[in-house]
C-alpha cells in the first residue's frame, strides 16, 4: 500500500525516513499495522484528506503512537474487527477525560496515567485535550486507584485540571461503537452541569434529560417549582446541600456550618411558600431537577 501511495504522493515519508520539510508541513497518519506516515500538506486536497482518513487514522504529532492493543480497540469501535460480534472475555468500560488546552503534553499525561494503574490501560485520543481510557476488568489484578484520587495525584504532580466521565460496564463488543459515540456526546453535557471532577453516567441521567427538553421547558420548570426563590442563591444552595445529604437536616447543617434550627427555618420557609415538601423523596426529585434547570436558564 505504501508503495502505491508513494506513486500518488511523492512527498510521502515513513516514521524512519529523514524528514525533508519541517514536521508541521506534513499531514500525519497511522496505518493499520501501526506505521506512521507523513504527506506534504501541499500535495493534499480536501478530497485526498477525506479519502485517506477512511483507511488510516489521522495522527497529531503530539499524540502518542497507538500501541497494538489500542489499535485493536480502535478496530472494535470502528466495527472492522473480527471480534465485533463476540462476547467480551470480561466486562469493559469507557472513561472519558478532558483537560484544558496546552496544560500538558499528551505523552506526559499518558505516562502519568500508566504509572497509576497496575496494567497498561489503553488510551484512545480524540485530540490533544480529550480521549477515552478503556478499563478492562480482566486486567485488574488488585484494587485500582479511584478516579478522584487519580485527579488528586495528577493535580499535585503536574498541576493539570482534568475531568473524568465514567461510563457503564459492557459485555458485548458490538456495543462499543455506540457507547464510544455516546461518551463524547454526553460527557460535555454532564461536565457542564456537574461541578465535580469525576461524574458517573448514573449521576448524569438528569443532566442529559434536561438537555433534551430544551431551554423553554427548563426555564418554565425552574420558575414554576422554585417560584420567588429563583434568585435566592443562598437558600437554593442550602436546599441543594440538603438533597445531597439525603434529606438529612443534621448532616446538612454540619456541612454548611449552620445551626440545625436555622437550616430548618429556611427549609420550612421554602415548603410554606411553594407548597412543595422537599422532605418527601418524589417532591425532592422535582426540586432537584428545577435546581439544575435554574443553574442553566437562558
Amino acid at each position: 500500500m505504501l508503495h502505491q501511495l508513494k506513486k500518488i504522493f511523492p512527498s510521502l515519508i515513513v516514521n524512519d525516513d529523514k524528514i525533508k520539510l519541517p514536521q508541521q508541513m506534513y499531514k500525519w497518519y497511522i496505518t493499520d499495522n501501526g506505521i506512521k506516515i507523513g504527506i506534504s500538506k501541499n500535495e493534499l486536497t480536501n478530497r485526498d484528506t477525506a479519502l485517506l482518513e477512511t483507511f488510516m487514522t489521522p495522527y497529531h504529532a503530539q499524540i502518542p503512537v497507538p500501541s497494538d492493543k489500542e489499535l485493536q480497540w480502535k478496530e472494535v469501535i470502528d466495527q472492522t474487527s473480527s471480534m465485533t460480534h463476540q462476547t467480551a472475555s470480561s466486562p469493559f468500560r469507557f472513561v472519558y477525560f478532558s483537560m484544558n488546552e496546552q496544560q500538558i503534553e499528551p505523552i506526559t499525561f499518558k505516562e502519568s496515567i500508566q504509572a497509576l494503574f497496575n496494567y497498561k490501560i489503553p488510551i484512545l485520543w480524540e485530540n490533544e485535550q480529550e480521549g477515552i481510557l478503556i478499563e478492562e476488568q480482566s486486567s485488574i489484578t488488585g484494587e485500582n486507584i479511584p478516579y478522584e484520587q487519580i485527579i488528586d495525584v495528577i493535580m499535585s504532580d503536574l498541576y493539570v485540571n482534568i475531568h473524568f466521565f465514567v461510563g457503564p460496564y459492557l459485555n458485548q463488543y458490538q456495543e462499543a461503537k455506540s457507547q464510544y459515540l455516546t461518551m463524547f456526546r454526553y460527557a460535555p453535557i454532564a461536565l457542564t452541569y456537574s461541578d465535580k471532577p469525576v461524574t458517573n453516567y448514573q449521576e448524569a441521567i438528569p443532566y442529559i434529560l434536561l438537555e433534551q427538553v430544551g431551554s423553554p421547558f427548563r426555564n418554565e420548570l425552574a420558575n414554576t417549582i422554585l417560584q420567588e426563590f429563583t434568585a435566592d442563591t443562598e437558600l437554593l444552595q442550602n436546599i441543594q446541600m440538603f438533597l445531597k445529604c439525603n434529606l438529612n437536616v443534621s448532616v446538612t447543617a454540619k456541612e454548611l456550618y449552620m445551626h440545625r434550627n436555622s437550616l430548618q427555618y429556611r427549609l420550612d420557609k421554602f415548603i410554606e411558600k411553594t407548597g412543595i415538601d422537599i422532605r418527601q423523596f418524589h417532591q425532592a426529585v422535582t426540586v432537584y431537577l428545577a435546581l439544575l434547570a435554574n443553574m442553566h436558564k437562558d
